[in-house]
């Protein structure tokens, strides 16, 4: 299951460095596909807004 980005996301950036398969899209707000998301948990441990999580 793929983790997502919430309305809560500042577009800090913290996020996009930790995702070994560049799966964090830049915006307003970020967004996460899906397709490639592997369910790490690495961007939303680092995400200092908590925005990111399971899906």
């Amino acid at each position: 299951m793929a983790y997502v980005i919430t309305d809560d996301c500042v577009a800090c950036g913290s996020c996009i460095s930790e995702c070994p398969q560049d799966a964090i899209s830049e915006g307003d707000i970020y967004s996460i596909d899906p397709n490639k998301c592997i369910d790490c948990g690495s961007c939303a441990s680092v995400c200092p807004q908590e925005a990111i999580h399971e899906a």
